[in-house]
């Protein structure tokens, strides 16, 4: 595994600034409201030829970022819903700090040494790990003045730095890298990404939990307990996978502006580099509107779906109880008919160790080559069988076929008119070609060119 640095600190001095500084992207949401980070953060970077894995936490003694800065008449505000999450935020803190390979102690230049600092660092000494000081938001000269304070913590060096500007970033991460252990990459970039995807309070975060046995995510019954996507690396029988836990996603009307909204666009960026996408749905109600609408935006990438009814301890069942779930699932969600649907609770465990698998069948049905010879035989077969209807007295007429590529497969038909070809026809090829080779629970591309393209 690549080594781990934990940025820690309190609440609001610019851990995820300087997180997403370090990533070179705005992985971590940035907003001046206390709390906003509340589950770790992981995001993988390099520097001076040395992979690692950086880790943005919660604020550490939360209820500090109350206090009223120097030289202000308010103190930060605090997010009410994450004064909930006081002790969660602190062991994800903590459990950062256990299993990285070095820390770095973010403080403000701008509010000075203070008493929450202090204990941060009473807590970091305790440790055996290389641990770093940034004096975060040390945007010019004048601020940078202020870091000497800093080295009453009696951390070593103290380094002033700008997320934001960038100015000393360099400086630290050269320190960072030179004293992470050597070890080999281990993890194969053609790991399975699997994105845990639905609306809010549909159990992401508890199945994310139960499938790596341990509390990775904050577990809350309040809807949108998770605001970032989460990464999380594993190994399931020999295979690399990586697990990315997300928002809940409401209908775009719905969306709140600020924090929730940026929530949805990472959880919309997740679903793009995601191989196969863990529909999560509630057996207690099933089927809502923004079920459809987060089914329809994982299509709209052309990812593959596996439709998981979590909660099912809850229901009351009989024989035929399953059985009913799944045709009105296929009802509600009739374009998602190729979808496999399992029936799980987060809570008991029940059938989750059947999630891996079925996601891997589906990434290997994703990956599906049809040769060029088997996909004409089946096109002639197919239309000798149902010819396509004529258009304005013209005929449509196919030249050949041939798939162009995998994830996600994508079949070229080369025809004498594009515009003669009916989407009820497209769909009858596509369900041709699943009806001979599967691709379970994923959504098949079809283009048709004319017959210049073909020339050209």
């Amino acid at each position: 595994m690549r080594p781990i640095v934990a940025l820690v600190g309190r609440p609001n001095v610019g851990k995820s600034t300087l997180f997403n500084r370090i990533l070179g992207e705005r992985r971590a949401i940035v907003e001046d409201i206390a709390g906003t980070t509340r589950d770790r953060l992981y995001g993988d970077s390099e520097w001076n030829g040395v992979s690692f894995t950086v880790v943005d936490t919660g604020g550490l003694e939360i209820l500090e970022s109350q206090k009223k800065r120097p030289g202000r008449d308010q103190p930060v505000p605090l997010s009410t819903s994450s004064a909930d999450f006081i002790e969660e935020i602190r062991q994800q803190a903590e459990i950062a700090i256990a299993e990285a390979d070095a820390i770095v102690l973010v403080v403000d230049v701008l509010d000075g040494l203070t008493p929450a600092d202090r204990d941060v660092a009473d807590v970091l000494r305790r440790t055996d790990k290389p641990v770093f000081v940034a004096a975060s938001k040390s945007d010019n000269p004048a601020r940078e003045r202020g870091v000497g304070e800093f080295y009453a913590l009696g951390l070593g060096e103290v380094f002033p730095v700008s997320g934001l500007g960038g100015a000393g970033v360099a400086d630290l991460l050269d320190k960072v890298v030179a004293a992470l252990p050597v070890t080999e990459e281990e993890l194969a970039p053609e790991a399975l990404k699997i994105a845990l995807v639905g609306r809010p309070n549909v159990g992401k975060s508890s199945l994310l939990n139960k499938l790596l046995g341990e509390e990775r995510a904050i577990v809350s019954p309040i809807p949108g307990t998770t605001r970032d996507t989460i990464d999380t690396y594993l190994t399931w029988q020999e295979q690399p996978v990586l697990l990315i836990d997300t928002a809940g996603i409401r209908r775009r009307g719905r969306v709140e502006q600020g924090t929730e909204q940026f929530s949805v666009l990472r959880a919309m960026k997740a679903i793009s580099r995601a191989d196969v996408a863990l529909l999560l749905l509630d057996a207690q109600d099933l089927v809502a509107a923004q079920d459809a609408h987060v089914a329809g935006y994982v299509l709209e990438e052309y990812r593959s779906i596996v439709v998981l009814v979590n909660k099912w301890d809850l229901i009351e069942k009989d024989t035929h109880t399953m059985d009913a779930f799944t045709q009105q699932i296929r009802t509600d969600l009739r374009f998602l008919d190729y979808v496999p649907v399992l029936f799980v609770s987060a809570l008991t465990g029940q059938r989750v160790n059947k999630i891996l698998p079925l996601a891997l069948q589906v990434y290997q049905e994703r990956n599906r080559r049809i040769p060029t010879s088997e996909l004409n035989r089946l096109l002639e077969d197919a239309t000798v069988r149902h010819p396509p209807a004529h258009k304005a007295g013209k005929e449509l007429k196919f030249l050949y076929a041939t798939q162009a590529s995998v994830d996600p497969p994508t079949f070229v038909f080369f025809v004498n008119d594009v515009r003669l070809v009916h989407f009820s026809y497209e769909r009858y090829l596509e369900n041709q070609i699943r009806r001979r080779y599967g691709y379970i629970g994923t959504p098949l591309k079809l283009v048709f060119r004319p017959r210049d393209k073909e020339k050209e």
